[in-house]
């Protein structure tokens, strides 16, 4: 295995390890106006993510720094072609972070109520956003031979990557449903059950659309090369097992379940990549030359030399940090609980 292969497969661990924790990060939000019918319950909602979600944000901005400073072609085709569907993602982010920090500044509903809203949004549109972007990558963009985008903000919105978007926001709004049942007790865990139990059946219609769709949208299942083999499958067999696990009270292994229907999709989509990273299509026609690939994109031999060393030292002392964080704030969370948002 060369060095570009092997910071595609790292930054393609990122990228399942931000989906998988930020995945119901953002689900919480989403759900936060609508189980939440007072201030106490709401705080303990925001609560069950409050020790995690800035940590969480970290992956993201590591496979952002991963994917400049490893393909930075990549990453100048990516975020100039995408740039205003980045930027609202970022602005919403900024307005999350800043919501989670001033909702209790005042007691007022109106002021509380305001940025329980902007939580909604801050994490909504994010949670949408990802996967539009995603099914762009994988279904192809206008990119010319220079490795340049020469398409506009409205190619980025076709049906193919719509869906991508709705997989995405039902897949993260369930997976938080069932993190919010393992946190809470009483009104609120059977409130969120109830939720994933109703959400379910939506989800694995959108995210089997999306698969069929991406049959005939893609090349990802049909071309020469890496395919995905039994992953979608695996996908599809836990996503499909999570009803029935909430309905014999397992929580636990429904929210397993859902963890690895994020982890096997994410899979398929970087084993259907490879070893592109953006595909090329102009016209409605894929343009194969003109495709970003782990070789015309990289960087040099030394500077992915540099960063695997740098890697081998760090990300293992941030994986067990943040698992030692999570083994300290396992508890549920109560009406009486600490609340500090």
């Amino acid at each position: 295995m060369d060095l570009n292969t092997l910071w595609f497969i790292l930054i393609a661990v990122l990228f399942i390890g931000f989906f998988f924790l930020e995945g119901f990060d953002y689900g919480v939000g989403i759900l936060l106006p609508f189980l939440g019918k007072d201030d106490t319950s709401r705080r303990i909602i925001i609560n069950s993510i409050g020790t995690t979600w800035d940590g969480n944000e970290v992956w993201m901005l590591t496979a952002g720094g991963a994917m400049f400073a490893s393909f930075p072609n990549w990453y100048a085709t990516l975020f100039s072609g995408f740039y205003i569907a980045l930027f609202l993602m970022l602005a919403a982010l900024i307005v999350r972070a800043t919501a989670f920090e001033y909702r209790s500044k005042h007691d007022t509903p109106k002021w509380r109520n305001a940025w329980d809203w902007l939580i909604f949004f801050g994490s909504f549109i994010p949670a949408l956003l990802w996967g539009v972007a995603f099914a762009n990558i994988v279904r192809g963009v206008p990119i010319d031979a220079h490795m340049n985008y020469i398409g506009g903000f409205f190619n980025l919105l076709n049906p193919y990557a719509l869906v991508g978007g709705l997989a995405s926001l039902s897949l993260f709004t369930l997976h938080g449903a069932i993190f919010l049942n393992l946190k809470t007790t009483n009104d609120m865990r059977e409130k969120s059950l109830n939720f994933a139990k109703k959400l379910w059946l939506p989800v694995v219609i959108i995210l089997f659309a999306f698969v069929i769709y991406g049959y005939f949208a893609t090349d990802m299942f049909t071309r020469q090369g890496v395919s995905p083999g039994v992953v979608p499958i695996l996908a599809g067999l836990a996503i499909l097992s999570v009803y029935f696990l909430l309905k014999a009270g397992r929580s636990g292994w429904a929210f397993i379940m859902t963890a690895l229907t994020i982890v096997f999709s994410t899979i398929t989509i970087f084993m259907g990549l490879f070893p592109r990273v953006m595909v090329a299509r102009i016209g409605g026609v894929l343009v194969p030359a003109n495709d970003l690939t782990i070789y015309n994109a990289s960087a040099s031999p030394y500077t992915l030399k540099v960063m695997s060393i740098v890697a081998a030292i760090f990300v293992p002392i941030v994986l067990v940090y943040q698992a030692w964080s999570y083994w300290v704030f396992r508890k549920r969370l109560t009406k009486d609980s600490t609340l500090e948002y």
